[in-house]
């Protein structure tokens, strides 16, 4: 088996992590903020998921075992939940999502630009440039 997949395996955990601390923080807000913020992880997660397990499947693992080992970073975002309500304040919630709602969506951008901007660094066409310029800033919006 490939290191790749490994790291790749380390990465979606990490991943997934935040993804535990962002929902189980937004539900600390309200239900509504908590469902909105489900439905955004669970759109980024699906076709997410879909290239991580084509990753593990290239990087030597049969499909029964990419499926479990997929399966087993899931518990990253338990476990980022578990952590979110752990750490909650005695003084309520909003002292809690004071720091967590911010480092995720940090970490959400961080990760969205690092994907987009070298993409954009080497586009040779400006218009497609601006378009997805335009594109990230109303997602960020």
């Amino acid at each position: 088996l490939q290191i790749s997949g490994y790291l790749n395996l380390l990465a979606n955990t990490i991943d997934n992590f935040t993804h535990g601390l962002a929902v189980a923080s937004s539900f600390l807000v309200s239900r509504k903020v908590g469902f909105l913020t489900t439905m955004a992880i669970l759109l980024h997660e699906i076709p997410h998921e879909v290239g991580d397990f084509a990753i593990l499947l290239r990087a030597g693992f049969d499909r029964w075992s990419a499926a479990k080992m997929q399966l087993s970073t899931a518990l990253g975002g338990i476990v980022g939940a578990c952590f979110a309500i752990c750490v909650q304040s005695p003084k309520g919630a909003g002292e809690t999502i004071a720091w967590i709602l911010p480092f995720t969506s940090g970490g959400f951008l961080y990760i969205a630009l690092v994907n987009v901007v070298p993409d954009l660094l080497e586009e040779k066409n400006p218009w497609n440039s601006l378009q997805q310029v335009l594109l990230l800033c109303t997602g960020i919006t």
